[in-house]
């Protein structure tokens, strides 16, 4: 049987003080999620999902984010619900969406469905910059919701989960693409550095994220503009893939 998000979160919960996704931003920032504040995110989120906007099977939800933390946390709180991410350059069915999460909240000033603005820095405390109008702040909403997982609709695994550039996957699909052998084993700390494309970079990023998940693994992830200035700087590479004890690359 394919595992289901709530496996994951159960999984990475096992252990709930050891780090499950760690973070290096542009600037200097770095964040670490144990599994248990990383659970502790996907509930809040899932509860504003389902609070706000009624997200359960069947809807579909514009992940409009970069390769981050934050986009994983979006990611598994709307698998969780039962629904559909749909990841594109631009939302060209507008009328097919039912919730659009993003940290460009500008670009979508002409759509029907509700935004949700999510502003990247870890230490936000609200969206910096106009807002459309009836959008919700997720900086200042999300800790506002539970931390224990409210109701949510069941997940069909024939509904689909991801919509990448028109290609459908469904939720059975997604899981057994968790199942797929995480690198050198499970258990690794993997070091992920996403494409510099946005939309390749986040599809690629949160499904290898889930994978290493999945295995009982943890994630450490770099900004794009990071991964390419490591690049060009292997000596910094190599000090915090010794840092961070990572045992294997994506």
């Amino acid at each position: 049987m394919s595992p289901h998000i709530a496996d994951i979160l159960r999984l990475v919960t096992t252990e709930p003080g050891r780090p499950r996704l760690t973070w290096y931003g542009d600037g200097g920032e770095r964040v670490e999620l144990s599994g248990a504040v990383l659970e502790n995110w996907v509930n809040k989120t899932v509860n504003l999902l389902v609070e706000e906007f009624d997200v359960e099977a069947g809807t579909r939800v514009l992940l409009d984010l970069p390769p981050h933390w934050r986009t994983v946390v979006w990611a598994l709180a709307v698998w969780r619900a039962g629904a559909c991410i749909v990841l594109a350059q631009e939302p060209s069915t507008p009328e097919h969406l039912d919730v659009i999460v993003t940290d460009r909240p500008a670009r979508h000033l002409d759509e029907s469905a509700p935004v949700v603005a999510v502003a990247l820095p870890a230490l936000a405390r609200r969206f910096d910059g106009a807002l459309p109008v009836g959008a919700i702040d997720a900086a200042s909403a999300v800790m506002t919701y539970g931390d224990m997982l409210g109701w949510v609709s069941p997940v069909d695994p024939h509904a689909t989960a991801l919509v990448v550039a028109g290609t459908p996957l469904t939720h059975a699909e997604l899981g057994s693409e968790m199942n797929e052998p995480s690198l050198d084993g499970p258990g690794q700390r993997v070091l992920i550095r996403p494409d510099g494309d946005r939309l390749a970079g986040t599809g690629e990023f949160v499904r290898e994220s889930l994978r290493v998940l999945a295995s009982g693994g943890s994630v450490v992830g770099l900004d794009a503009s990071l991964a390419r200035d490591y690049v060009e700087q292997p000596q910094r590479l190599e000090r915090l893939i010794t840092d961070e004890r990572v045992t294997a690359i994506a």
